[in-house]
């Protein structure tokens, strides 16, 4: 018990003040986001882009370069949900939620794949700058997470894309990333980002479980 609790806390020892501040904060943010969501709120926006924002330069301080992508992914999305949703419809009809088609799955799987590639590009180039060679990068301290980064990425730039189609299985998708990056921040000792994804998974197990049962309820 003291083992893990000196895992979890003795990395913040080291930590300013201002970094856990602002990881605690953007953790908050996250939950507050998530929450506004589930109401339909248009607070989602706001909050989204202050915790992604932090998220970005956090992720960059810690080599965390995959997923600091996908926050700059969800930062840009956020700006642009924030200006469409003000200008929406007020009869505007909802997406409604269906099932991810063979072709679809095809597609995200070039995703996936693209996804990759653009994350391992980002990632060579920090070992360029770092006068690392690529094929050494996992020995280096920023690339000691390298594969797991780059996989639960494009896992979640996956889930990003079927979420806009309103697709179930995009919180398979969900579940997948969250679950994986639970140990990895805890690896690199962002503890409170850790606990915030376990609190994000839970989420996405109720969400797949809700979906399904509107899914099934709609086409009944």
């Amino acid at each position: 018990m003291d083992y893990l609790r000196d895992f979890i806390l003795k990395p913040y020892e080291s930590y300013s003040a201002l970094h856990i501040f602002l990881e605690s904060f953007a953790a908050f943010l996250g939950f507050l986001s998530v929450y506004f969501s589930s109401r339909n709120s248009i607070w989602v926006f706001p909050t989204g882009i202050l915790n992604t924002a932090i998220y970005v330069v956090l992720l960059y301080q810690f080599h965390l370069f995959g997923y600091m992508t996908v926050n700059f992914y969800y930062l840009i999305m956020s700006i642009y949900g924030w200006i469409h949703w003000l200008g929406k419809d007020a009869n505007q009809v909802e997406i409604p939620i269906t099932r991810t088609t063979k072709k679809e799955y095809v597609l995200a799987a070039i995703l996936f794949a693209s996804s990759s590639i653009f994350v391992c590009l980002v990632y060579a180039f920090m070992a360029w700058k770092n006068g690392t060679a690529f094929e050494n990068l996992e020995t280096t301290t920023f690339g000691s997470t390298f594969w797991i980064d780059t996989f639960t990425t494009s896992v979640f730039f996956v889930g990003m894309w079927l979420m806009a189609k309103r697709k179930l299985e995009h919180w398979i998708f969900w579940i997948i990333g969250d679950f994986l990056v639970i140990p990895m921040f805890m690896y690199k000792g962002l503890a409170i980002t850790s606990i915030q994804y376990v609190g994000f998974l839970v989420l996405a197990i109720y969400g797949l479980l809700n979906w399904y049962k509107i899914l099934k309820k709609n086409n009944s």
